[in-house]
């Protein structure tokens, strides 16, 4: 459990092994080992990956689910939206409206904010220019 929910946290913030194990000042190999279940961290290591990707060691272990508390109540998510959740918390101005309904208000939230990051890769991948596309004279 711990491994694959490892991984899939690296590949959802598209990282390399090698910068994951850079991070926590291990060899690429040492990190490998952790998400092939052949090799645990210890506990101080648990807590900075915890801590990097925002969510809780128990979650890591595998011993909770993606629950997170919105407005005092306790909502469910996917691994996805609670890894875009914890994220979103960083902003708190955007999560002042959720005390009715919070579990859809933060899965709309969280659509919006797929959308912004869709949106925003797109613009990446553009040619720079000057914003008329590749009109020839």
């Amino acid at each position: 459990m711990f491994a694959d929910r490892l991984k899939r946290l690296r590949q959802n913030k598209k990282l390399s092994q090698q910068e994951m194990a850079d991070f926590l000042g291990i060899s690429r190999q040492g990190y490998g080992k952790y998400e092939n279940g052949s090799s645990q961290p210890s506990f101080e290591m648990l807590e900075k990956l915890s801590t990097y990707f925002g969510v809780s060691t128990d979650y890591l272990l595998g011993t909770s689910e993606n629950k997170a508390k919105v407005a005092g109540q306790e909502i469910s998510l996917s691994e996805e939206e609670f890894v875009l959740f914890n994220e979103l918390k960083k902003h708190p101005i955007m999560l002042h409206d959720l005390a009715t309904d919070p579990e859809r208000k933060v899965k709309e939230l969280i659509k919006l904010y797929k959308m912004k990051k869709m949106f925003l890769d797109e613009d990446d991948d553009e040619d720079p220019g000057d914003g008329f596309g590749s009109l020839k004279d």
